[in-house]
């Protein structure tokens, strides 16, 4: 998962450096007054994220792989503690029944 966050922010610093240089040389209008820095930040993000989408399909995947396996790990330690605490209540409960 950290890798395809890297990668992801790697497209985006690319896309924004094309982005920066086509409003320096003007091949792109530049923002209204201070928002230079927001225009560009957002139309790098427009170009970088369908990029991503393609580009980084294969990575996407194996990140997601990872994060079920995980999730799926989680459930199955949350199953066997919920169970161990069940077979404790039952223990508990029978010790006390032998006693009264």
């Amino acid at each position: 998962m950290f890798r395809y966050t890297l990668m992801r922010l790697g497209i985006f610093a690319g896309c924004f450096v094309v982005v920066w240089g086509l409003v320096y040389f003007r091949v792109v209008p530049r923002g209204f007054g201070a928002s230079n820095g927001m225009w560009m930040v957002l139309l790098a993000l427009l170009v970088s994220a369908p990029i991503s989408f393609v580009v980084l399909r294969g990575e996407r995947d194996r990140a997601s792989v990872k994060v079920a396996q995980r999730v799926d790990r989680m459930k199955a330690n949350l199953e066997a503690n919920r169970s161990q605490e069940d077979e404790a209540v039952d223990e508990a409960a029978r010790a006390q029944g032998q006693t009264s």
